[in-house]
């Protein structure tokens, strides 16, 4: 399958294309980047662009975008219409609406359109969502979710953190994936009740700091943080509680805690996952090399849909609406004291 790369000389665009030129089943064709020296320290034998249009004058398959999320419409719109399917780094857009417009396209087209969720392939995370579909914790009763940092010190470029480039603030940031895991396990997002703040950054528009209960269509329950005011760095926490047991995935470090009894109430058998080999990694080469794995197991099941394959843990394009539909609802509900109601979005395939 041959692809190409919008953003590909950015931080995370490099990571995309690495995953391209290790993948047996996939050719980079084209980089476009702002910055054509960046775009060719890592393109090989792609070629390489600064115009769109001249971008997608290639043949190519399918198209990754890896550029700030107010960029991503007008690069999916002409993707999708130049034939390509298309896979979106989160945040889907900068609005909702923007995001509907895409999907709406991606339908026309028939083609597909993923959104690059991959927390979801974190073995931490991973473990969480496997331990609630194969009934390892009974029936699902509440879910915690928690996600946070240092706030803008941990940002590269402003626009990562600024309205109108983002979209918002710390819900459109680390919180947004916490939003997909939880729904990854709820099974759908249909009401919010949330209150956010701008008081450690003034950043308006950007809230540093979310706290929010959500319901599924079922009534269960998920409570849920995200934060720029967490002075211990970064932290991603996941559990999901039920009537036999109870499973944490967090990161980082990655670890996990399964408890699980035959009965309410009854003997405990608890287990404990360390991942010294993934902590000893990222402590000698960085983060980027389990970032750079998820991308490689995203890409592989993006693959898998674009064929007609819907057995995949990855993210459709629904998925990255309903993430910014939840963010927008947070900000909503904090200004009216009351919970936002939405719509249940079923699964988008091509």
């Amino acid at each position: 399958m041959r692809f190409g790369v919008i953003g590909g000389g950015g931080k995370v665009g490099q990571l995309r294309v690495q995953t391209i030129h290790e993948n047996v089943d996939t050719q980079l064709v084209a980089i476009l980047d702002l910055s054509e020296d960046s775009a060719r320290a890592v393109a090989g034998d792609a070629e390489v662009f600064t115009d769109l249009d001249q971008f997608l004058s290639v043949e190519m398959d399918a198209v990754i975008i890896s550029t700030p999320p107010h960029f991503h419409e007008e690069a999916c719109l002409k993707a999708l219409a130049a034939g390509c399917h298309v896979l979106v780094e989160k945040p889907f857009s900068s609005s909702a609406e923007s995001c509907r417009r895409m999907i709406d396209a991606g339908q026309k087209a028939n083609r597909h359109v993923a959104v690059g969720f991959n927390m979801r392939y974190y073995p931490a995370f991973a473990y969480v969502k496997d331990a609630v579909t194969s009934g390892k914790i009974g029936q699902l009763t509440h879910v915690r979710a928690f996600g946070g940092h240092e706030g803008t010190v941990h940002f590269t470029h402003d626009w990562e953190y600024r309205v109108p480039m983002t979209g918002g603030g710390a819900t459109w940031d680390i919180g947004i994936h916490v939003t997909d895991i939880v729904r990854h396990i709820l099974g759908e997002v249909t009401s919010v009740y949330g209150v956010s703040s701008e008081t450690v950054w003034n950043l308006e528009g950007s809230e540093d700091n979310a706290i929010a209960i959500f319901r599924n269509p079922e009534g269960i329950a998920a409570t849920y943080q995200a934060t720029w005011g967490d002075w211990r760095g970064y932290q991603f926490v996941i559990e999901a509680h039920g009537t036999h047991g109870m499973v944490r995935g967090s990161y980082a470090p990655m670890r996990n805690l399964l408890i699980t009894m035959p009965e309410p109430g009854g003997k405990q058998t608890v287990t404990k996952v360390n991942y010294f080999g993934i902590e000893v990694r990222e402590k000698l080469k960085s983060w980027k090399t389990t970032c750079t794995i998820s991308f490689a197991e995203e890409l592989c099941d993006f693959l898998k849909v674009c064929g007609g394959g819907t057995s995949v843990r990855s993210a459709d394009a629904n998925a990255g609406l309903r993430s910014i539909e939840i963010a927008d609802a947070i900000k909503q509900s904090s200004l009216t004291n009351k919970a936002v109601e939405l719509p249940i979005l079923h699964p988008v395939r091509a």
